[in-house]
């Protein structure tokens, strides 16, 4: 049974590892959903955090050959349960009958922020689960979205130990 499932990543911080990592992916036929990359705390590493859709055997297939890449110096599976997770998007939406108050109601009760505007639109940020993005989008679908940005998921392990240390 195929579901979804997100792999966090710390790699050396240097030119041509998000090629070898996507590279990896793509030779097996592995879809990427979502992919974020960005630098920790210490300059010399990135975390990359992927979020891939499929069944046990390659979950585990994705993790072990991960692991056998030289820039990769840390792989995990991040679960629900002991993580935490977000994403952040960018939504323009077409100013129609129901009016900036309405929209700017909507962007308000899901936590967003309107961050430009004109006579024909909005754009607003959001941040939160992939399940309330997916909310937010479905409902400004009524209103008329002009265009998305979403930045991929990003997350870590709950509690103060850090997994990924780098060290």
């Amino acid at each position: 049974m195929s579901e979804k499932f997100i792999v966090g990543i710390i790699v050396s911080n240097h030119f041509g590892v998000l090629n070898r990592v996507a590279g990896l992916y793509a030779k097996r036929g592995y879809n990427i959903d979502s992919l974020a990359v960005g630098e920790t705390e210490n300059p010399e590493y990135s975390r990359m955090t992927i979020v891939s859709t499929g069944d046990e055997y390659m979950k585990n297939q994705v993790l072990r050959q991960l692991e056998k890449l030289s820039d990769v110096k840390m792989v995990a599976l991040l679960n629900n349960d002991s993580s935490v997770s977000i994403e952040h998007m960018l939504i323009k939406l077409k100013l129609g009958n129901e009016g900036k108050a309405a929209i700017s109601d909507l962007i308000n009760d899901y936590g967003g922020n309107v961050m430009d505007f004109g006579a024909d639109f909005i754009t607003a940020e959001i941040s939160g689960s992939s399940e309330k993005i997916e909310r937010f989008i479905e409902a400004a679908g009524e209103i008329g979205i002009l265009e998305v940005c979403r930045s991929g998921l990003i997350a870590m392990l709950q509690g103060s130990d850090s997994v990924f240390s780098a060290d």
